[in-house]
Parts: structure tokens; sequence; C-alpha cells
């Protein structure tokens, strides 16, 4: 499973992104669950916060879009991560 978390926003404006292969990964399992639940939470499309920051999250051929402060848990912890392991 490919997922790619693209940020824009923030203070500053500067766009980040990055992508994680999750194929072959020791936990897959971790990341398939995490990713299952941030699609069946589906989008926020509702507008952020000034200064805040919007993510377009793409897992496999599914996007959705959500923004700061509205995020769940697992959007966050998904972003988190792969903005962390994909850099």
């Amino acid at each position: 499973m490919r997922i790619r978390v693209r940020r824009t926003g923030g203070f500053a404006g500067i766009e980040r992104s990055a992508e994680v292969d999750t194929s072959g990964l020791p936990d897959a399992g971790d990341w398939q669950v995490l990713a299952g639940q941030v699609l069946d939470g589906g989008s926020d499309e509702s507008r952020g916060v000034p200064d805040g920051f919007a993510y377009e999250i793409t897992i496999d051929d599914r996007t959705i879009r959500c923004c700061d402060p509205r995020l769940s848990d697992a959007q966050r912890t998904l972003i988190a991560r792969v903005l962390k392991e994909g850099a």
C-alpha cells in the first residue's frame, strides 16, 4: 500500500509532502489498520483555522482532505508517521 501525505498552509505557507510504501515493512499490518480507520472516517472538507495546516492524504487510489484542528486521532497519527518515516 502506498500512503502519501501533503501538508499545506501554516504561518509560512510552506508545503511538505512524504510517501511511504508499506509493502515489505515488518509493521505493514499496523499501517493497513490505521489507513482503514482514516478512510472510514472520511473527509472533513470544512475550512481550517487561519495559519493552520490543511492535509491531503492519499491511500492507494483514494484521497481525503482534512484540516487542523479538526483531525481525528487516526488522521493525526497517520500524518505524523508518514511525515516522519517518509521524509
